[in-house]
């Protein structure tokens, strides 16, 4: 049983990054921050979980069914993530492409402590309490200095990992497959890296958040290794019998300009090539979700609703489906992992024209981070635009991708891709 406490503060901001900067302490932390984004489906505005009680990390072999027996045995919060590769766990497919960060496949873990912020109150749910602990964390919590961690100061030399031509050659390769059948769409990635370098994580993260401001924002850190992500996406919820998918396709930037920007969100709209995007990866969740789902209840609510970002305006489709109380919850994901909006249709074909084309194994780029509730409700989001960074081998990365289709025009592709790594870019360099 967990222990739980009340607390109310008047400045949450303040309080969130002092306990941000309190959690660097601990080795395995998982923070979700939906930045106040009005949504639908949302139980948090942010959650905090540190300091592992218990945990699980494996590779992709028989990942999920450790999986389901980690989360069975816990019966309790589980936090962690699950990288792209675990494609290999549900179909016979391979990674061998280069992988500088070298993060786990798959790791989850109990948190000793969690925070839970809705409005100006925040619970706090403690495993394994001893007497006080609940007043003296908030103590220390209130006496850090929130501006305690200061970048550090380097000059990040950013390289490619693919060049503009050889990106140009690769798009042609998938075409020739779209145009011989083989796929309709496939979302191909490149890597920007940068080697020889630290970062102040926290102070990284708190760089790209602001600029972004998205609805979920993750600050990711297993002993030295680390995600800060700015993504917009939510990969899949459970919410009692419900579930829901939200993919992402299409994408236009913003402009300060508000005529210019509203003209620039109604392009998005009419696009026909980022339409037809959005609707093949629909068809491709709603086959997925049909896998658990109970006869005749998935359903499309919202077919490329335009959302807007601080650096981008996106197409998003909201997908539901209902699933029999029984189901387990790992068979739901299993059955729909990797997300279609970060692979493709036919969605095994994609994966392998995926991986002979790109240079870099994914890894955690376009996986997921979030949660299971004891009751077995899970929430995740998709890992994009993301700093990733591997503190022992001093090596950042951060990836960015797009749909390729029929319609493709390869220099759009590229500067679409260069709209992305914008932010990203601009938080390394600064």
């Amino acid at each position: 049983m967990r222990a739980k406490y009340k607390h109310t503060d008047k400045n949450i901001e303040l309080f969130k990054q002092q306990l941000l900067n309190w959690a660097q302490q601990f080795d395995d932390v998982v923070w979700l921050d939906s930045n106040n984004y009005e949504q639908n489906y949302s139980n948090y505005d942010a959650v905090l979980a540190v300091d592992a009680f218990t945990s699980l990390k494996t590779d992709y072999t028989q990942a999920f069914e450790h999986l389901k027996e980690y989360q069975a045995i816990t019966n309790d919060w589980i936090f962690g993530y699950l990288t792209y590769d675990l494609k290999n766990a549900v179909e016979n497919l391979i990674s061998q492409n280069f992988d500088g960060l070298e993060f786990p496949d798959l790791y989850f873990f109990q948190p000793k402590k969690l925070f839970f912020f809705k409005g100006n109150q925040v619970e706090m749910q403690y495993l394994k309490m001893v007497d006080d602990e609940f007043e003296s964390d908030l103590q220390y919590i209130q006496q850090i200095n929130a501006s305690t961690n200061q970048q550090i100061n380097n000059q990040i030399k950013i390289k490619l990992r693919i060049h503009k031509d050889e990106y140009f050659e690769k798009i042609s390769n998938m075409l020739a497959h779209i145009h011989r059948g083989d796929i309709y769409e496939a979302n191909f990635c490149q890597e920007f890296y940068a080697e020889n370098t630290e970062i102040n994580p926290l102070e990284t993260y708190n760089k790209l958040n602001a600029i972004s401001n998205p609805p979920f924002a993750t600050f990711l850190k297993y002993q030295d290794k680390y995600l800060l992500s700015a993504s917009p996406e939510r990969y899949l919820k459970k919410q009692g019998n419900t579930i829901i998918s939200q993919p992402i396709k299409g994408t236009a930037k913003r402009s300060k300009n508000i005529e210019e920007d509203k003209q620039l969100k109604q392009d998005l709209l009419d696009n026909e090539k980022e339409r037809s995007e959005n609707i093949m990866i629909v068809d491709l969740v709603r086959n997925d979700l049909s896998k658990t789902a109970i006869k005749g209840s998935v359903e499309v609510e919202e077919l490329c609703k335009i959302y807007s970002f601080d650096q981008v305006h996106q197409m998003i489709s909201t997908v539901k489906s209902k699933v029999e109380t029984a189901t387990n919850p790992i068979d739901i994901i299993k059955s729909t992992f990797p997300m279609g909006s970060m692979t493709g249709a036919p969605k095994i074909s994609a994966m392998k024209i995926i991986e002979a084309v790109e240079e870099t194994k994914r890894g955690l780029y376009s996986g997921a981070v979030g949660y299971f509730t004891p009751t077995g409700d899970f929430d995740f989001n998709v890992v994009i635009r993301s700093i990733l960074y591997n503190e022992t081998k001093k090596y950042v990365s951060y990836s960015v991708g797009g749909a390729i289709t029929a319609k493709s025009d390869p220099l759009k592709e590229y500067e679409e891709c260069l709209v992305k790594a914008k932010a990203m870019r601009q938080v390394l360099e600064d």
